[in-house]
């Protein structure tokens, strides 16, 4: 089955398998939607009105809700999107998936463990930046005492099952500089983008939505340096201006699943030419160059979080959950 970013696949298998593989378990109002899309050929002839790759049904239910869609039953969905289809398709047609959530941090922050800084944080694909922030955050990991930042707990709390030899740290890194590159930057000091922010957040999380607005809060007394353009054509310019006595590491996570191939080549080959480290938390086939660990127990929507072009963990998408990788 093609994935719900695959824009190449018909809109009808995209949003079966955002059904099936994306929200099932995670959203039961985002599955009923997709399924109900999935089957409904007047509702699918609307998405067809919009470019293959602004198709995507986590674009398309977000437009909606970022408009005032409520939670319902497919039927009620259905309704509302063809009365309010004009404005939706504009937004979809304005916006992007951009979804920011701080609490993939958590997934970060045991591999940024291992690294000598101070650290240089440079995130592509960074929305409003919230991930260029993991100093400033509180951590629950199982089995693990509260790790707070320096000047004591957060108030963004993030919970993170830990299974295996997870290294979390004693003390949170220490980071002197941070710097995104986006096509579309988000500023946490705009209500609008904040206001996007919340509505990429699916129904359901609502812990998620109250440390979004959390995480934003933080960012923008202290907003981090982001740069619009492709990362591919910004990334070596902007990774020069991190400071010379700092580690840099280039991270991102779900984001060059929507890069073609050829771009994606590219991106880890300019990578590969930076000092410092690349932290990558991508789908298990998005980057073929990394060994993917299946001998090590995963769910099929875990991401393959990796340092350097290996892979150290799997990860749940949304930071809950990273089972550690022992050594081959």
């Amino acid at each position: 089955m093609r994935s719900s970013i695959d824009s190449s696949a018909p809109t009808a298998e995209r949003y079966t398998a955002f059904a099936d593989v994306e929200a099932r378990g995670m959203s039961a109002c985002y599955e009923e939607w997709a399924h109900g899309v999935a089957a409904d050929p007047a509702t699918i002839a609307l998405i067809d009105e919009l470019p293959p790759p602004k198709r995507q049904p986590n674009l398309v239910f977000s437009s909606a809700g970022f408009l005032g869609a409520e939670p319902s039953p497919y039927g009620a969905f259905r309704d509302w999107l063809h009365a309010h289809w004009p404005a939706v398709r504009e937004t979809a047609l304005t916006h992007a998936t951009q979804t920011n959530e701080a609490a993939r941090s958590a997934l970060h922050v045991p591999a940024l463990a291992g690294i000598d800084g101070p650290l240089a944080l440079l995130e592509v694909g960074t929305s409003a930046g919230l991930c260029l922030y993991p100093d400033r955050y509180s951590y629950r990991y199982t089995g693990h005492p509260q790790l707070d930042p320096a000047d004591g707990p957060s108030s963004v709390v993030i919970d993170c099952e830990a299974t295996g030899p997870v290294p979390v740290p004693d003390r949170l890194p220490e980071v002197v500089w941070r710097a995104g590159i986006d096509l579309n930057p988000l500023d946490v000091r705009d209500p609008d983008d904040v206001g996007w922010l919340e509505a990429l957040v699916w129904p359901e999380h609502q812990d998620r939505r109250e440390r979004l607005r959390a995480a934003a809060a933080i960012a923008a007394a202290d907003p981090p340096e982001i740069v619009a353009g492709d990362l591919n054509e910004r990334l070596a310019a902007l990774a020069a201006t991190a400071p010379s006595d700092a580690t840099l590491v280039v991270l991102h996570t779900v984001v060059l699943a929507y890069l073609e191939p050829p771009a994606r080549e590219r991106f880890v080959g300019l990578v590969g030419e930076l000092p410092g480290h690349w932290l990558s938390v991508e789908g298990r086939s998005v980057l073929p160059g990394i060994r993917v660990r299946d001998d090590v127990p995963n769910d099929s929507t875990d991401l393959v979080l990796a340092l350097d072009g290996v892979q150290r963990a799997w990860a749940q998408p949304h930071g809950r959950a990273i089972r550690w990788v022992p050594n081959p």
